[in-house]
């Protein structure tokens, strides 16, 4: 072999490896961003990923007092009506890292409203932090499994097998609508728990055609805020997870034994 040919041997060797770790890094919300890159971040309305990087930034200065975070506060509020989901739900988690603002704490009472599951999930998580129980509800809602339905009326092509885990806005089942795919995705991160219609089966819009259980994550913060500010109209959503449920680790068990307790205890003490 030349010297030429392991020379290009080598530098395609080498781009394998470079070009994942370039895009690793590229979308890692944990590297740290200049004062003047997470303006820009924040502002590119362009590329969604920066907003939501430039928010996590953002969230880590709040948690450490850091004083420079608080001229963006007026952007943060004015993102919770941004037409991506993503930025919602990322911003919803942001704004609960400062308890001392009124305004973050208006915004993510209107944001109880929001469409999109994992938005109210996380405005109601971060109302905890304010010592505010309004969101009890939609925080009780993300101990539930999540109903997949058809968008448009079709014949079911493809499905996901039960057990399959599924990330947030995952595909779950395709629909041939006419000359036309249409996609059921999830709206929460989880594993498929059943599917309730078979693959060439005809479907009409809104029928369910699967079920997902909710993931670790959002079992855990659920019930740890529930601890706080649970009721005993919570205690069945929770008995459900004191038993050892598959995909999930002993320590959400534990927990939801402890939050039972502590519904129970402020039950007794009033």
């Amino acid at each position: 072999m030349s010297f030429r040919t392991r020379l290009l041997f080598f530098g395609i060797a080498w781009l394998i490896v470079l070009m994942p770790f370039l895009f690793w890094w590229s979308t890692w919300f944990g590297r740290q961003l200049s004062d003047a890159k997470l303006d820009e971040y924040l502002h590119d309305s362009n590329k969604p990923r920066h907003i939501q990087h430039a928010l996590v930034q953002l969230s880590d200065r709040m948690s450490r007092q850091d004083p420079t975070a608080k001229k963006y506060y007026p952007d943060m509020v004015a993102l919770a009506d941004n037409r991506s989901v993503e930025i919602r739900n990322t911003d919803a988690w942001a704004m609960g890292q400062d308890t001392s603002i009124p305004e973050f704490h208006q915004t993510l009472l209107k944001m109880l409203q929001d469409p999109a599951l994992m938005v109210r999930g996380n405005a109601a998580l971060a109302l905890v932090r304010f010592g505010d129980a309004s969101g009890r509800p939609q925080i009780v809602s993300l101990l539930q499994s999540a109903a997949i339905v058809a968008p448009a009326a079709g014949k079911l092509t493809d499905t996901a097998k039960p057990g399959t885990a599924v990330r947030e806005h995952g595909l779950v089942a395709t629909i041939r609508s006419g000359d036309q795919n249409a996609e059921a995705r999830s709206p929460i991160t989880g594993r498929v728990a059943a599917v309730n219609m078979p693959r060439g089966a005809q479907v009409t819009a809104g029928d369910q055609l699967a079920m997902v259980d909710p993931g670790e994550d959002q079992v855990w913060e659920a019930l740890r805020a529930l601890y706080v500010i649970g009721t005993a109209d919570d205690l069945p959503a929770i008995a459900r997870y004191e038993r050892e449920q598959p995909g999930l680790p002993d320590r959400i068990r534990q927990q939801a034994i402890l939050t039972e307790h502590a519904i129970r205890q402020r039950a007794e003490n009033r």
